[in-house]
């Protein structure tokens, strides 16, 4: 049976401390990478409005629409970034 690896887009807030003037200095260094230490990382949820265009494979489209999982003017594999078949593993 084949093995599948799946990338899954997450949203996650990721705290940083940065030290600066002001607001604008410290937004400066935090997007220059001068400085920041993260301090805090975590989990908010899936994201359904990112995903696998579903023109990238067309008999995947079909059999998730037939299945009900994508349902007509879906555009995208809601929250999937990628699959691909990754090893063949014998048996059932």
């Amino acid at each position: 049976m084949p093995i599948f690896e799946i990338e899954q887009y997450e949203l996650h807030i990721l705290t940083h401390r940065v030290t600066g003037d002001d607001e604008t200095d410290a937004l400066v260094k935090f997007f220059q990478g001068i400085e920041g230490e993260a301090v805090s990382f975590e989990f908010v949820g899936i994201p359904s409005d990112y995903g696998m265009s579903l023109g990238e494979n067309r008999d995947l489209t079909d059999r998730l629409f037939d299945l009900g999982i994508i349902k007509s003017g879906d555009t995208i594999i809601p929250s999937v970034r990628s699959i691909r078949q990754v090893d063949q593993r014998s048996g059932s």
